[in-house]
């Protein structure tokens, strides 16, 4: 005998329904608080069943379900989470009516799970949260950063507009230390502390460049006053706190994608961070079945167009996690600096005619396949391998 469990999941509660193979009802409507004694709750019902033969589902609704999730992982139960768009087309094939509750969201879940092969929650469950909250976290503080960065460009374009170009347009370690010290051109042609800046740089601030910065500062044709000298200062000592708050989440993402090791890491250009974001949106890989739902999970897959005889394809349908698909895109940019396979991949499609960002998309595409057979065979990356 099976057990099929569907829990509708809310923020201070959970609603759910118990049927049996046999397709009777044991439990039609109930629900428990998301709190300890709910949980307490919950475990007495399940207690009663031997757990291999209790099948659990719920739908994906980010961190409200987290908690029970890892409760049921203490407990010795696996569950199943499913795709809420799934679940409402499958609600509007059951029926035509509008019907809308906790406690009917349930029962569809349940009847839906009894349909479908089970396929278990992973042991990665507590990672994949810790590094989707890390690396979301992360990219919201660089966005915030961004702003600020953008505000000491416009500062210095009137004040010092030498000045980025001398770092090659890079608001550098070195750079903010200086503005922090020193704020305009009249102090910069006096900097004496050559010793500070050649540390700060690891070497690489040589006593050349110390030179040709203060000659440079002192023949600037920037304009500054006490209000620019403020703002500098303001905007500096706000993306260095940005900076103070980025670098542990960078350590701690480091820490726990150093433990997971995932093949990924062997592709060109594709560093620590990038492959904790793609892993922390997609989760456990090995509950994709194809590279193709990897795609349509991310959106990147193309539409199909047929009219009678003509079949082609369309644009990308864009579904999916719009985070994840930023996200990539970015991360091939960076590979095509550092892979040869992925560059010249690139520069085929742009002969083929294909404006940039939809060669960049292919790119994309292309990464996902790869990553999908390196983590499937559990094998590093080798170019001689790829068509």
């Amino acid at each position: 005998m099976t057990y099929y469990i569907g829990i509708d999941i809310s923020k201070y509660k959970h609603d759910f329904c118990i049927i049996s193979n046999t397709g009777e009802v044991i439990v039609e409507n109930a629900s428990f608080d998301n709190n300890k004694k709910g949980f307490q709750y919950l475990l007495d019902y399940l207690k009663s069943y031997n757990k291999s033969q209790v099948h659990i589902a719920f739908e994906a609704t980010g961190h409200y379900s987290l908690n029970l999730e890892l409760f049921l992982i203490d407990q010795g139960f696996s569950f199943m989470k499913m795709n809420p768009l799934v679940i409402h087309q499958f609600l509007k094939t059951r029926s035509l009516r509008r019907t809308k509750t906790d406690k009917a969201d349930s029962l569809t879940i349940a009847t839906y799970l009894m349909s479908v092969p089970f396929k278990p929650n992973s042991d990665l469950l507590y990672h994949i949260y810790t590094l989707k909250s890390l690396c979301r976290a992360r990219e919201l503080l660089i966005k915030e950063r961004s702003k600020f960065l953008v505000l000491l460009t416009n500062e210095l374009d009137k004040s010092f507009p030498e000045l980025k170009q001398f770092f090659n347009n890079r608001i550098s370690t070195t750079l903010l230390y200086i503005l922090e010290k020193y704020k305009n051109t009249e102090h910069i042609a006096l900097m004496r502390d050559f010793d500070s800046l050649r540390s700060i740089s690891h070497g690489k601030f040589s006593y050349a460049k110390f030179a040709k910065l203060k000659e440079i500062a002192k023949n600037s044709v920037g304009h500054h006053d006490n209000n620019s000298d403020l703002l500098i200062s303001t905007y500096v000592s706000i993306i260095n706190n940005f900076n103070d708050k980025i670098d542990p989440i960078d350590k701690q993402i480091s820490t726990i994608i150093k433990e997971l090791n995932p093949r990924m890491l062997s592709i060109p250009g594709l560093g620590e961070i990038s492959a904790a974001t793609i892993l922390s949106e997609y989760g456990d890989i090995s509950n994709f079945s194809s590279s193709n739902k990897m795609l349509a999970f991310a959106g990147l897959e193309p539409s199909i167009i047929q009219s009678g005889t003509i079949v082609h394809n369309g644009k990308m349908v864009k579904h999916g996690s719009g985070h994840l698909r930023y996200s990539l895109m970015n991360i091939s940019l960076t590979i095509l600096k550092f892979s040869p396979t992925f560059y010249d991949y690139y520069l085929k499609k742009r002969s083929e005619g294909k404006c940039h960002r939809v060669a960049l998309s292919h790119v994309c595409k292309k990464l996902i396949r790869v990553i999908y057979s390196l983590e499937k065979y559990n094998m590093d990356f080798n170019p001689s391998l790829l068509k």
